[in-house]
């Protein structure tokens, strides 16, 4: 019995070609959640609210104003969210997890864009104050107005180090 038996022959993989290349994955862009300069976006955050708070609050008149009392809520929400997500970085780098869970990037993209909006509304409401206070009344021998100018400046640069975090974050759920 001389029965023909299949022969096994390597079949090559077709070139590469423009339409049928595959998709790669984005890599992680520094300053997205879980990357070091996530991280370390969040820690600015958390500093420069944090001192905000502190510097308002050891002020003994910051109540005589309304702004300046939105401005240490604000700036306190804004530390308390910059630590949790920024222990969530830590926990995400130790353990090399990857953060780009869709949910995840929702409830990261809404939280920073509300609490950069609060903060950057109590910012620009305890500065005009402060102009007022300094300039339009001058007052500054009575009140504190270098601590209120130091804890306004401040958080615009909380501010301000949440806006790449937030915008990252954005593009990375619009582009899915």
């Amino acid at each position: 019995m001389n029965m023909s038996r299949p022969s096994v022959h390597p079949v090559e993989a077709p070139p590469l070609t423009a339409h049928n290349a595959p998709r790669g994955r984005m890599k992680d862009i520094q300053g997205m959640p879980g990357t070091p300069g996530g991280l370390a976006l969040r820690l600015c955050q958390f500093v420069f609210a944090l001192v905000s708070l502190s510097v308002i609050t050891t002020t003994s008149d910051f109540s005589s104003a309304t702004a300046f009392c939105y401005l240490v809520v604000a700036v306190s929400l804004q530390s308390l969210w910059s630590l949790s997500l920024a222990i969530v970085d830590i926990y995400a780098i130790l353990v090399r997890r990857s953060l780009r869970n869709c949910r995840i990037i929702i409830c990261f993209t809404i939280g920073d864009g509300i609490t950069s909006t609060l903060t950057f509304a109590a910012a620009c409401a305890s500065a005009g104050i402060t102009v007022l206070i300094g300039n339009d009344l001058n007052k500054c021998s009575l009140n504190h107005c270098t601590r209120f100018e130091t804890a306004t400046a401040m958080a615009f640069i909380s501010w301000f180090s949440v806006s790449p975090s937030f915008l990252l974050n954005f593009w990375s759920l619009a582009s899915r």
